[in-house]
Order: structure tokens, then C-alpha cells, then sequence
């Protein structure tokens, strides 16, 4: 056999063994694209930061009462995003949210932070009822906004969500809850009754029980800001919620602690970064 045929056969034999012909050198992998990285914030006054300070507040934002001090624009300050946009509003309602503030989401959004949900329960008249009208005239308001959030808030919350994703579908989305108001048998002697104090935490246990569900139905995180403020409730010794104050709009919301030292690192943990 001469060297043709022989140098044939070797070959033949070798695509057999490594099942084909020599192939050259593949390409190098194109990089991954970079994982979105804009964050927005959106919600209603425990994201836009009402009570936090008024001299931080963004006179751009008017009426929404945008605060500096508040988690979202303490988070974005320490972790840089690639942006960040804030359309959280004082008093926007689930609806609000889905109608107004989903502008900014788009396939670069990384991280999205909401609170929504109580102003549909009443929280502002709840809380007003309770602190004026007796026992029983807030006992009864609150059993209203309680048959609310368990009948007709999920199917809203659920729009919403949907409307996330929709327009965020990279996003990571923590959704955070609201925390218990009052530290029972603590030091407040004046206003509500100790069973008023207990039926407002209960409500807020209610909603959060439903942000949670919600939430993990659509994949989203349930950032539960409760254990945070545990001993800093009304009625403790530390308080990071302001009781009744003025200006009024500011009562019953996070102080400037409460945004820092409670939703702040809750948040982080939850973002994952």
C-alpha cells in the first residue's frame, strides 16, 4: 500500500474516532449581557418618606412629599444603581401606583421596592376614627377595613403585580408591609384604649398576611418590616413611628430612625445587594 492510500485510511479512521472531520477553533463566547441595574421605588407615603424630616423633603415632588431620608433614596445613595427613580406619592392608593408611578420600569430595571396597600384599607381615616371617636366607633372601622383587605385588596394588589412584570420582567421586586403601630402596655397614658392599640396591630398583621401571599404569588419578596420595629413602636421607649403630631399628615408615620434603622437595612437585606 502506498503512502496515499495509508495517509486515506488514517483519516477515515480518525473522523470515525473523534466523529468527523477536524473542526477549527471555536469562536469565544460572546460575554453575558449585564444584569439590569436601575432601581425604582414606588408606593405611597412610607416610600415617599412622610414624617422623616421636613426640611428633606424634594419641593419637585410636590405634593407626593419625596424625602431624602426616606429607604429608597438612603439605598440608592449607598449602593449606586446604574438609576434610579422614585415616584412613590403620600396617599396613593394600589390604583394610584398602577396608573401613575409604573412609568420609570422598563427591561433595565434591576430592583423595584413598593409599598400599597393601606390607603385602599382607610388607613388615614382609621387612624383618625380611632383617635377621636371612642372605642367602639374604631373598633367598627377597623373590622370595615379588615373585611377589605381580605375580600377586595388581592384582586388589586394582583393587577398591580401583574403590571410589574409586565413592564419590569428582569426586576427583582421586594414588596415591604407595614409595622405593628404600638408597643402594648407601654408608656402612653393619653388617647386610645389598650384594646384599640391591640385591634390597630391586629389590622396591620391582616394586610401584611395579604401583601405576603400576594407578593409570593407572583414571585415577588415579602420584606416583613414587624421584627424591625418591635420595640420601637408607639407607647415605647424609642419610638420610630410618630404618634399624633403636626403637621397632621405626619402622624403615624416612620421618623427619620424609622426609615434609616427600620425599612432601610430591611430592604437591603431583601434587595440582596
Amino acid at each position: 500500500m502506498g503512502r496515499r492510500p495509508v495517509a486515506v485510511a488514517a483519516a477515515a479512521l480518525a473522523a470515525l474516532l473523534l466523529g468527523g472531520p477536524a473542526a477549527a477553533p471555536a469562536a469565544p463566547a460572546a460575554p453575558a449581557p449585564a444584569a439590569p441595574r436601575g432601581y425604582v421605588a414606588l408606593g405611597d407615603s412610607y416610600s415617599s418618606g412622610v414624617g422623616a424630616g421636613l426640611g428633606s423633603y424634594d419641593r419637585a415632588s410636590g405634593a407626593c412629599k419625596r424625602n431624602a431620608k426616606a429607604y429608597p433614596a438612603l439605598w440608592a445613595a449607598a449602593h449606586t444603581p446604574s438609576s434610579f427613580a422614585d415616584t412613590a406619592c403620600r396617599g396613593a392608593t394600589v390604583a394610584d401606583v398602577t396608573s401613575s408611578q409604573l412609568g420609570p420600569l422598563g427591561p433595565g430595571t434591576g430592583l423595584v421596592s413598593i409599598t400599597a396597600g393601606a390607603n385602599d384599607a382607610g388607613f388615614a381615616e382609621v387612624m383618625g376614627t380611632c383617635a377621636v371617636r371612642g372605642e367602639e366607633a374604631c373598633l367598627a372601622r377597623i373590622d370595615q377595613a379588615r373585611t377589605y383587605v381580605t375580600r377586595t385588596l388581592p384582586g388589586t394588589l394582583d393587577a398591580l403585580y401583574t403590571a410589574i412584570r409586565r413592564k419590569a420582567p428582569a426586576a427583582r421586586v421586594v414588596v415591604l408591609g407595614y409595622p405593628r403601630f404600638y408597643r402594648l402596655k407601654g408608656s402612653c397614658v393619653l388617647g386610645m384604649t389598650e384594646r384599640e392599640r391591640s385591634a390597630v396591630n391586629d389590622a396591620s398583621d391582616v394586610i401584611d398576611a395579604v401583601l405576603a401571599r400576594r407578593a409570593h404569588g407572583h414571585g415577588f419578596v415579602f420584606a416583613d418590616v414587624r421584627p424591625a420595629f418591635a420595640e420601637h413602636g408607639i407607647c415605647s421607649r424609642t419610638p420610630w413611628l410618630h404618634s399624633l403630631t403636626l403637621p397632621v399628615e405626619e402622624s403615624y408615620h416612620p421618623t427619620a430612625e424609622g426609615q434609616a434603622k427600620g425599612y432601610l437595612p430591611v430592604f437591603a437585606r431583601a434587595a440582596g445587594r
